[in-house]
C-alpha cells in the first residue's frame, strides 16, 4: 500500500462523530424597525448606493442612454427590454470591457447589505464581478432583516451557482490602502422598487 492510500485510510478511520446542526430560533434573531432604512444605511456604509424607485421603467431610460452613448452595457432583466442573451457565451476577455451590468436581485439582507443573485439572473456568472458598475434591482418586499430569514425564503440549492453581493469590490491588503474595484465592480447601486 502506497503513501496516498495510507493517508486516505487514516482519514476514513478518524472521522469525527456526527453532530446534529443546531436549531436556531429565527424569531429571536436580529430585527429592525424599518428594514429598508437599515438596509440603505448598511449598504451605503460599505460603499454601495441605494435608491428607492416607484417602478422599473425609471431604469429603462438609463439603460437606453448608456447603450446610446456606446458603452458596453449588459442587461439581464426582461422588464428593462432586450436581455443580452449573447453574454452567456462570452469569455472573460470579452467581458472585461463591460461598463455596466443590470441584474435582478432576489433577496436583500438588512444586517449586512447583501443581495442574493441566482446564476440564471446573471446570465453569465462573471457579469456581476467583471463589470465596472453593477446595477442591482430588488423589490422592497424582498428585503429581510437577517441571513437566517434570507436562507428560509431562498432556495440556494435551486441552481448550481449563486452569490450574495454587498456593495462594490474593495480590499485594504495592498499597503494598507483601501482600493475599490480591485476584484470586482467599482460601484454597486441597488435600485429598490417600492
Amino acid at each position: 500500500m502506497g503513501a496516498r492510500e495510507n493517508i486516505l485510510n487514516a482519514i476514513a478511520i478518524n472521522q469525527p462523530n456526527w453532530v446534529e446542526l443546531p436549531v436556531i430560533d429565527v424569531a429571536s434573531t436580529i430585527r429592525y424597525e424599518d428594514s429598508f432604512v437599515q438596509f440603505k444605511t448598511v449598504l451605503e456604509s460599505i460603499g454601495g448606493k441605494v435608491e428607492l424607485i416607484s417602478d422599473i421603467t425609471v431604469l429603462k431610460n438609463q439603460l437606453i442612454a448608456d447603450k446610446t452613448n456606446g458603452n458596453f452595457v449588459i442587461n439581464t432583466i426582461k422588464e428593462l427590454g432586450d436581455v443580452d442573451e449573447k453574454a452567456a457565451f462570452l469569455a472573460a476577455y470579452e467581458l472585461e470591457k463591460v461598463e455596466k451590468a443590470f441584474v435582478q436581485g432576489t433577496i436583500g439582507v438588512t444586517e449586512n447589505g447583501a443581495v442574493w443573485i441566482y446564476e440564471n439572473q446573471m446570465i453569465n456568472r462573471l457579469i456581476p464581478f467583471i463589470c465596472q458598475h453593477l446595477i442591482l434591482v430588488l423589490e422592497k418586499k424582498n428585503i429581510v432583516d437577517n441571513l437566517h430569514q434570507a436562507y428560509e425564503k431562498n432556495d440556494v440549492s435551486k441552481e448550481g451557482f449563486g452569490a450574495f453581493i454587498a456593495g462594490p469590490s474593495k480590499t485594504a491588503d495592498i499597503e494598507q490602502s483601501l482600493v475599490i474595484g480591485a476584484h470586482g465592480a467599482r460601484s454597486a447601486t441597488i435600485y429598490v422598487i417600492e
